[in-house]
């Protein structure tokens, strides 16, 4: 277990799936986390479950989609630690699957907005204040999606290429900073999102989220010093299978 003591991260998508147990496993390392989501009911779940491992919290009910929120947050983050160590940007959603002329305008819109702008929004809001950290580390939830392009999946697709687009760009301009900027494609993992996207699947057959929890912590690690990879969390070794800019 890495150790992480006196470090403060932030997660998106905290209140289930791979964010709540990226959370929790944070937590557990000693980190403070500052968990935002828009379920209340999933992020008390998270702080009961932080409390019992001896952790602390901060909970922030937020809608990702207000963005003057989003760029509040990294000034009250300031306002309170002065630093934040960790971003885990792992908000996002998966839209309707449909062929990419029969989007409605405002279906496509959302999901890019939800999982791009909002993402470059946080990064915007919190990227001085990772500057300030001696070790400050940013991993940014991707998909194989951005890269297997099936049909009837465009919009999520193109979001998470966008995403990753940004992220190396953002690892490219902080390279020589200590900040260290990285992806991760979790895999197929027994979510909600997941179930949405595969209805017949058994999910009793995919690795539970906790599983991708404890390899993408590893990348919170302050002896970290690759940035703009692309971690494969589909493998046994948690490697990266994408050089950098």
């Amino acid at each position: 277990m890495i150790d992480l003591n006196g470090r403060i991260a932030l997660v998106t998508g905290a209140s289930r799936g791979i964010g709540y147990f990226t959370a929790l496993e944070l937590a557990k390392a000693g980190a403070h986390v500052i968990a935002v989501a828009r379920t209340v009911g999933g992020l008390e779940e998270l702080d009961d479950a932080i409390k019992a491992i001896n952790g602390t919290a901060t909970l922030v009910p937020q809608d990702l989609l207000d963005m003057k929120a989003i760029d509040k947050l990294g000034g009250a983050i300031h306002e309170r630690w002065q630093k934040l160590d960790i971003l885990v940007a792992n908000a996002g959603i998966l839209g309707p699957l449909s062929p990419i002329g029969h989007y409605e305008a405002k279906a496509f819109e959302k999901v890019m907005t939800m999982n791009v702008t909002s993402t470059w929004r946080i990064i915007r809001s919190v990227e001085p204040l990772l500057q300030k950290s001696d070790a400050g580390r940013a991993i940014i939830l991707s998909s194989g999606a951005a890269h297997d392009c099936r049909p009837f999946w465009g919009a999520y697709s193109a979001s998470k290429a966008a995403v990753e687009a940004l992220a190396r760009c953002w690892a490219a301009e902080t390279e020589n900073s200590p900040l260290r900027v990285n992806c991760v494609n979790p895999g197929s993992t027994r979510t909600a999102m997941r179930a949405l996207a595969m209805p017949g699947e058994d999910p009793m057959t995919l690795p539970h989220p906790s599983t991708i929890a404890e390899k993408i912590i590893r990348l919170a690690d302050p002896q970290l010093v690759e940035t703009g990879m692309l971690y494969d969390g589909r493998e046994d070794i948690f490697k990266a299978y994408q050089q950098p800019c």
